[in-house]
C-alpha cells in the first residue's frame, strides 16, 4: 500500500518551486480574489473581505439596537465594600500572617501622569462564590485590598450576559441559588473570617457593630450594540434607575433623569463612564476601565476615612460637653472629669495629626491627579460624595474640640492658681497665729 499524501503536501500547480506571492503580497495584490473579496448579493459590487467583517458587525449591533433593551448585554459586575477596621494595619505583620502580596497598580494608559500615586494596598485572593444567581461566563472572583490605613476593601467581579432589567437589584440577588447570601451578606461573611486573622497586625481596632462602611456597584457594559451615548439615550429611564437604584418599572421625572445622567465622561469615541452615588455605568468595548475603578474606589475610600473621623470627633464633641458641666456644676454631678485633661488633649493632637494626614491625602490626590482625564472623574466624584463638605465639617469639629478643651485647660489652671493663692494666704496667716497661740502656752 502506498503512502498516503497529506492535504498540505498534495501534488500541485507549485509543487516543489516558491509561491509567486508571498501572503501579504498576495493580500495586496490587485485584481486578486483575495483582495478583491466577493461579490454582494444585494448590491452586485465586489466587497472587500475586511468589508464584510465590518459589515457583520454593523448588522449585529443593528440587531441589538431593533431587540431593545430584552437583548442580553455582555456586562462584568464589579462590587466594592470598605470596611474602617482600626487607627492603622501593620502590612509587615500581615504579611507574615496571610498569603498577601503587594498590589501591583494599575498600567498608566489614557493620560495619566506618570506622578500618579495612591495608596498601595496589600493584595489577598479570597474564596470565590459558587455562583451570582446568574449564569456567569467566568468564574466570579473575590480578593480582598488591606490598607496601611486602616481600611480593608472587598472585591467581587463576575462577567454575564444580562438584560438591562435584570442588572436592578443584582446586588440583593443570592448567591448560588435560592437560599443563598447576597452579595453583601457573601462580603460580610469573607470580611470577618480575614479579620479575625487581621487582628493581631491592627492598631486599635473597632467593635464589629461599630465599624463604618462604604460600598460601591459598578456596571461595566463590554457590548451595547451601538454609540455609548446614543444607548444611554435610548434608554434613559432604564440607566437612572439603575443609578439611583430604583426599579426599572419607577417613572422618573425628567428632571432626576437629567440630574442624574447629565455628567458622562467620555475618552475615546467608544466609552461612556456615568458615575452615582453608590453606582456607576462604565461602557467600554475594550475594557480598559480598570483605571476608573480604581479611581471610584479611592474616592469611596476618602469618604470612608473622613466619615469615621467625623462620627470620632461627634463623640469627642459629646464627652466634651459633660466634662464642662462637670467643672461649672451644672447637670448631673460629676466628681472630677473621667480622665485627666492633659491626657484629653494628649488625644486629641494625635487625633488632629490623624485629621491633617486625611486632609492631605485629599489634596495630594486632587493635585497629583491634576487636570487629567482621571482627575476630572474623581473631582466629580468628590463632588457625589461631598467631600468638601465632610472636609469642612471634620476641621470645624477639630477647632471647636480644639477651643473646648484649651478654655477647659484654662479654667482649670485658672481654678488651680486661686486654690494655691488660697492655701498660701492660710499658711501666711494660720502659721504664725499657730506659732504666737504655741509661745503664749507656753508663757
Amino acid at each position: 500500500m502506498g503512502r498516503r499524501t497529506s492535504p498540505s503536501r498534495a501534488p500541485g500547480r507549485f509543487q516543489g518551486a516558491r509561491p509567486p506571492f508571498s501572503k501579504a503580497e498576495d493580500r495586496r495584490r490587485p485584481g486578486d480574489c483575495r483582495g478583491e473579496g466577493e461579490i454582494d448579493r444585494h448590491s452586485g459590487e465586489r466587497r472587500r473581505w475586511g468589508d464584510r467583517r465590518r459589515h457583520s458587525d454593523q448588522r449585529a449591533d443593528r440587531r441589538l439596537r431593533e431587540r431593545g433593551p430584552g437583548v442580553p448585554l455582555l456586562v462584568e459586575a464589579v462590587s466594592f465594600y470598605l470596611y474602617d477596621v482600626g487607627r492603622s494595619v501593620d502590612l509587615d505583620k500581615v504579611a507574615a500572617l496571610l498569603p498577601a502580596h503587594p498590589d501591583l497598580g494599575i498600567a498608566k494608559r489614557r493620560d495619566t501622569p506618570a506622578s500618579l500615586t495612591l495608596p498601595t494596598p496589600l493584595i489577598l485572593q479570597l474564596a470565590s462564590p459558587e455562583g451570582w444567581g446568574f449564569p456567569a461566563l467566568d468564574q466570579p472572583s473575590a480578593q480582598a485590598k488591606i490598607y496601611e490605613e486602616g481600611v480593608v476593601t472587598i472585591v467581587l467581579r463576575a462577567k454575564a450576559r444580562l438584560r438591562m432589567d435584570e442588572l436592578h437589584g443584582l446586588e440583593r440577588r443570592p448567591l448560588g441559588g435560592p437560599g443563598g447570601p447576597d452579595l453583601e451578606r457573601f462580603a460580610e461573611v469573607s470580611f470577618l473570617r480575614l479579620f479575625e486573622a487581621l487582628i493581631p497586625a491592627v492598631a486599635e481596632p473597632r467593635e464589629i457593630a461599630a465599624m463604618d462602611r462604604e460600598s460601591y456597584l459598578a456596571f461595566c457594559f463590554l457590548e451595547c450594540g451601538e454609540d455609548p451615548a446614543g444607548f444611554i439615550e435610548r434608554n434613559r429611564d432604564r440607566c437612572a434607575a439603575l443609578l439611583i437604584g430604583e426599579e426599572p418599572s419607577s417613572s422618573l421625572h425628567d428632571s432626576q433623569i437629567a440630574a442624574t445622567l447629565g455628567r458622562p465622561f467620555s475618552y475615546r469615541a467608544g466609552d461612556l463612564a456615568v458615575f452615582e452615588l453608590d453606582r456607576c455605568i462604565i461602557i467600554d468595548p475594550r475594557g480598559d476601565y480598570e483605571d476608573l475603578l480604581l479611581i471610584a474606589e479611592h474616592a469611596n475610600y476618602q469618604l470612608l476615612e473622613l466619615r469615621v473621623l467625623d462620627k470620632l470627633l461627634d463623640t469627642w464633641l459629646d464627652e466634651a460637653e459633660d466634662d464642662i458641666r462637670a467643672l461649672t456644676g451644672g447637670g448631673r454631678r460629676v466628681l472630677g472629669l473621667r480622665r485627666p485633661i492633659e491626657v484629653k488633649l494628649a488625644h486629641i493632637q494625635a487625633l488632629r495629626f490623624d485629621a491633617l494626614f486625611i486632609l492631605e491625602n485629599l489634596e495630594n490626590s486632587s493635585k497629583i491627579i491634576g487636570d487629567y482625564y482621571l482627575g476630572q472623574v474623581y473631582a466629580r466624584l468628590c463632588e457625589i460624595f461631598n467631600t468638601e463638605g465632610w472636609k469642612w465639617s471634620v476641621e470645624r469639629r477639630l477647632d471647636t474640640l480644639q477651643d473646648v478643651y484649651d478654655m477647659v485647660k484654662v479654667d482649670a489652671g485658672e481654678r488651680r492658681m486661686v486654690a494655691l493663692e488660697v492655701t498660701f494666704i492660710i499658711v501666711c496667716i494660720i502659721f504664725p497665729i499657730i506659732q504666737i497661740v504655741q509661745v503664749m502656752i507656753q508663757k
